[in-house]
């Protein structure tokens, strides 16, 4: 009895010609051996049913002829004997071959696609950077001086001697990549990989210059300014795009990575974009009221204490908060009022509590 190949792929028989090679690109990827939970069975057979399926005049005999339909000759057992390799392989001819196997074959799909060899780029480097709270709150900039490779400025990053440059890979023809056969279960795979010769460069340095040894980099102290962002927080990660290590014979600068640490106040909490302090105020201002000043993180504020004022109590400052990250806004700082009780008091004093007392204050 023939197989449901429309169930083999996981499609409709009303499905368009693009949708089934959707679903057996899909089946291919899931199912190739070289994968680790791969199955080289079920891979067989979503090729068998994509031959048929793939193929208009084969799909109409099979839509027509259902368990009747004779599959000897271009269905069943190895749909790639006989061939040297995928291009002619029956059933694959208007399927792109390297976006099903670039995957098990070490990516030589993107390599192609991309044409830039990324073994060339710059290092990324890492720092602590320990701030202040009032720096965290309301953002910086800090220089710093960091030990990192940059680009020859003998020869100008390219690594070739001064007043020569780098030729045309004859191993390659300038590509960075040469051609490959691979032997596998499928038979004979053609791929792309890197040229041995110059690394995927396309370019090889006969002349190398002096200071860098070929290289185009060379390690130099150099300053860098950072712009700490109101609002950051320890654990914090901020990316320089570019400020790592210089990239080889002029490839792309790698990223400084810098990890904020914010010194704790003894003055000051912080949540998010509020900050909270306390503020002791006289016992005769709690109760008859009037202003005091209250210290935040940029300055002082004039605070009026209404008469009666309690221990306990929070009076909010707007915008005197912290930063809130990637914003110009600021948050609020939130004080918390102590009332000083006097400890020791005079005979005249004393008489005057009493007083109050008796009044019922």
């Amino acid at each position: 009895m023939s197989k449901d190949y429309y169930k083999i792929l996981g499609v409709d028989k009303s499905a368009t010609q693009d949708e089934i090679k959707k679903a057996f690109r899909r089946a291919a990827h899931k199912h190739h051996p070289d994968k680790n939970n791969g199955d080289e069975a079920k891979f067989k057979e979503v090729n068998e049913a994509y031959q048929v399926l793939g193929d208009e005049k084969k799909r109409k005999q099979y839509d027509q002829f259902g368990s009747n339909f004779d599959q000897a000759g271009f269905a069943g057992g190895n749909p790639f004997s006989g061939f040297g390799g995928f291009q002619g392989a029956q059933g694959f001819s208007d399927v792109d071959i390297d976006e099903i196997f670039g995957d098990f074959f070490g990516g030589f799909r993107q390599q192609r696609r991309s044409g830039v060899k990324q073994n060339n780029r710059g290092r990324d480097l890492e720092i602590n950077m320990r701030v202040s709270f009032k720096e965290a709150v309301l953002g910086t900039k800090k220089n710093i001086k960091l030990n990192k490779n940059i680009a020859c400025d003998t020869c100008a990053g390219t690594g070739a001697k001064k007043g020569t440059s780098p030729v045309t890979c004859s191993t390659c023809n300038g590509t960075g990549q040469v051609s490959q056969v691979r032997q596998s279960f499928l038979g004979q795979i053609q791929t792309q990989v890197v040229c041995p010769e110059c690394s995927g460069q396309g370019k090889i340095i006969k002349d190398k210059c002096s200071d860098c040894a070929g290289s185009g980099v060379k390690t130099k102290e150099s300053n860098i300014e950072i712009s700490i962002p109101g609002g950051v927080e320890t654990g914090h990660r901020l990316r320089m795009t570019g400020a790592g290590d210089a990239g080889k014979n002029g490839g792309q600068a790698g990223d400084l990575y810098v990890h904020v640490v914010v010194e704790n106040n003894t003055d000051f909490k912080r949540k998010e974009e509020t900050i909270y302090s306390e503020q002791t105020i006289p016992f005769t201002t709690a109760v008859l009221g009037g202003k005091v000043n209250i210290r935040v993180i940029d300055g002082e504020v004039s605070l009026k204490i209404p008469s009666g004022t309690r221990s306990g109590e929070q009076f909010s400052l707007r915008n005197k908060g912290a930063m809130k990250l990637g914003t110009t806004r600021r948050g609020n700082h939130i004080v918390t009022i102590q009332v000083a009780v006097p400890k020791k008091l005079t005979y005249e004093q004393k008489k005057i509590i009493k007083k109050l007392a008796q009044e019922g204050l």
